[in-house]
């Protein structure tokens, strides 16, 4: 009687350094081709000014209300209403009484809308307010 004796197969063994290779070229890649562009959630054409300044950094951040071209009234990005509007100036002077507010309207947005909130700002006793504007193109 002739016994064969059996072999014992080896387990196939992944490679694990050729795998992470290969990942890291794939997350260079796709780091190298996507692009990183922000773009602003409302678009608002500011007016030109002369006297216009750089944004800088600033210790104590504005209150920013942004007015669009169809004469909206944006908080944080989010439309509001004037009566909403004056109870979010009132409580940011309640927390800071030195808050300064920022109008950032379109050049194309009612004046109306911008002359009622400088009342709403001095019915919350704001003592600083200023304006966003652009600087004139060179010619």
């Amino acid at each position: 009687m002739h016994f064969y004796v059996r072999k014992r197969r080896t387990t196939p063994a992944v490679i694990i350094v050729a795998l992470i290779d290969v990942l890291i070229v794939l997350v260079i890649f796709l780091l190298v081709t996507t692009t990183f562009k922000q773009q602003a959630a409302l678009k608002v054409q500011l007016p030109d000014s002369s006297q216009s300044k750089k944004a800088g950094a600033n210790e104590n951040p504005p209150f920013v209300v942004t007015i669009n071209t169809n004469g909206v009234y944006f908080v944080d990005k989010t439309p509001v209403t004037f009566d909403q509007l004056k109870d979010q100036l009132k409580s940011a002077v309640s927390k800071n009484p030195e808050v300064v507010l920022a109008i950032n309207a379109d050049e194309n947005a009612p004046w109306g809308k911008v002359v009622k909130i400088r009342d709403a700002a001095a019915d919350a006793k704001i003592k600083s307010l200023v304006a966003f504007t652009r600087q004139p193109a060179k010619q």
